[in-house]
């Protein structure tokens, strides 16, 4: 069988498998839109919450205006006790509670410091630290106006009493994420993710449903193509694929999403083609150890959440057992997520990033290397064993030779 021959009849196999063509096509458009929509706003706002002013007067009821004025809180609800506001969050479920103490006025006059209870719903670690970070913008404002107020009383001029009441002052600039949202910090990684995974799905869905026709000897054309052929055949198609799956993910998804992109053109093919080469070796790995093509899909799934946390996007690296990083280091996906974020999102330089790059090619030679023994084992084993057709055509030799 020609090179050629081959290449046809891996496509054929791959566009008429509908389990392929659905995880391959429909997975990746799919998670494209799925996964980011609930986040599409960016950063969550006017967060409900409820208050319990337990010092009624004229400054308590500013601070209470201050808060309802920031954009990250809206008053939903006011009380004057503690046990109505704790009432009041757990039955509307809130998204936070804000206590204002008792003599709390008087304690401002007198120079003392008096305490400002927040509380929070910290299920939900985005809309909790919205809730904080609006409640503690609000009570901030209002000790430093005090503070000012009483340098003015001093005989402070106001313009040095604005400079000079606190001993520092914080400039922050969000410089990867400018919308300090979760679209732009955590989608480029789950979408290099995605493709990873799907890759590897579609691959070993392709290889496993050959290993069932193989073990009820039903004839295919993998079983007389030479090993480097198919392996070369078959890793082709799936990057090509993958390729213009990347250019929508990175192009239209990036641009839909409006998520910041810093690498050129030349740039992230030169990172795509080891990451998808070394998925699609690894995939084709697990198509030709798989007894079944559902085992592809169950596996890779239930890989997938350990991998978010071991490529280090999410979860601190520090914090993962060193003998789960150093493995996961041979997972494709892992390299290229740290090299594509300090790439294209971060702006870094290719040269300071080569590490990661030379160890994308370090698991497409390793997998590549082992798809190879692993097509050479199928294909001897093929031969020990024939297909039923070449069995029985035999046999009718055999019996019109006596």
């Amino acid at each position: 069988m020609s090179f050629f021959e081959l290449l046809r009849c891996e496509l054929r196999a791959i566009f008429t498998n509908p389990a392929i063509l659905l995880t391959v096509f429909g997975g990746v458009v799919f998670y494209s839109f799925l996964y980011p929509l609930p986040y599409a706003n960016q950063i969550p706002r006017e967060q409900r919450i409820v208050v319990a002013n337990l010092d009624e007067n004229q400054l308590s009821r500013r601070l209470e205006r201050m808060v309802d004025a920031t954009p990250q809180v809206h008053i939903a609800a006011r009380t004057y006790s503690l046990e109505e506001a704790q009432r009041i969050f757990f039955e509307q479920r809130m998204a936070g509670l804000l206590v204002i103490p008792e003599h709390f006025y008087r304690d401002l006059l007198l120079g003392r410091q008096p305490t400002l209870s927040y509380g929070g719903d910290a299920s939900y670690f985005l809309i909790y630290g919205t809730v904080l970070q609006g409640l503690a913008a609000a009570g901030e404002t209002l000790a430093a106006q005090v503070k000012i107020k009483k340098m003015i009383g001093s005989g402070q001029a106001l313009a040095l009493a604005k400079q000079q009441y606190t001993a520092m002052h914080l400039n922050l600039r969000s410089v990867f994420n400018p919308t300090g949202g979760y679209v732009n910090y955590v989608i480029p990684a789950v979408f290099i993710l995605i493709l990873h995974q799907t890759l590897i799905i579609a691959a070993g869905i392709l290889g496993g449903g050959q290993n069932e026709k193989n073990a009820e000897g039903a004839p295919g054309y993998w079983r007389d193509a030479a090993p480097l052929q198919l392996l070369v055949a078959r890793s082709s198609i799936f990057v090509l694929v993958y390729w213009l799956l990347c250019m929508y993910y990175f192009g239209f998804s990036f641009s839909f999403y409006n998520i910041a992109r810093h690498a050129g053109f030349a740039e992230l093919n030169l990172v795509i083609l080891p990451f998808l080469l070394g998925a699609a070796f690894l995939g084709i790995c697990l198509g030709l150890i798989l007894p079944r093509r559902e085992l592809a899909t169950l596996l890779v799934l239930l890989s997938s959440m350990p991998l978010v946390f071991t490529s280090g996007f999410i979860w601190p690296p520090e914090a993962i057992p060193a003998l789960l990083r150093d493995l996961a280091q041979f997972i494709p996906v892992v390299p290229a997520t740290k090299m594509f974020l300090g790439l294209n999102q971060m702006g870094g330089e290719f040269s300071s990033l080569q590490t990661h790059w030379y160890q994308m090619w370090l698991c497409v030679l390793l997998y590549g290397l082992l798809a190879w023994l692993l097509l050479h084992v199928q294909r001897r084993r093929c031969a020990v064993k024939p297909p039923e057709g070449k069995e029985s055509g035999q046999k009718e030799v055999v019996e019109r030779a006596r």
